[in-house]
């Protein structure tokens, strides 16, 4: 037995496959207009700065967290054996900025 086809049914599937054609390459231009593009390239952008500051702000949050545990005690007292050379440290260079500044105006 063969599968005998309408010229009605031959018509409809050819408008299935016209309309399903259509739509494909309606999908294609949206997908490769410069503005689709710009906006995709925008987004992975986006999500690769968030992914490095999220990184950083871990890696940062890390350090000053392990710096004040160094500067204190576990009962929560400052260790003054630590915090008096970085106070001093820290005017140093207050204090190098100040005449570096001075110096060039």
């Amino acid at each position: 037995m063969s599968d005998v086809r309408t010229p009605a049914q031959i018509e409809a599937d050819i408008i299935r496959r016209r309309e399903s054609l259509a739509e494909t390459l309606d999908e294609i231009g949206v997908r490769m207009h410069p503005r689709t593009i710009v906006g995709d390239a925008k987004a992975r952008v986006a999500s690769t700065v968030d992914q490095t500051a999220g990184r950083a702000f871990v890696a940062v949050n890390r350090v000053v967290t392990d710096l004040k545990s160094g500067l204190r005690h576990e009962d929560g007292a400052p260790r003054l054996e630590r915090l008096v050379p970085v106070a001093m440290l820290a005017v140093g260079v207050v204090g190098l900025l100040a005449l570096s500044t001075r110096r060039k105006r």
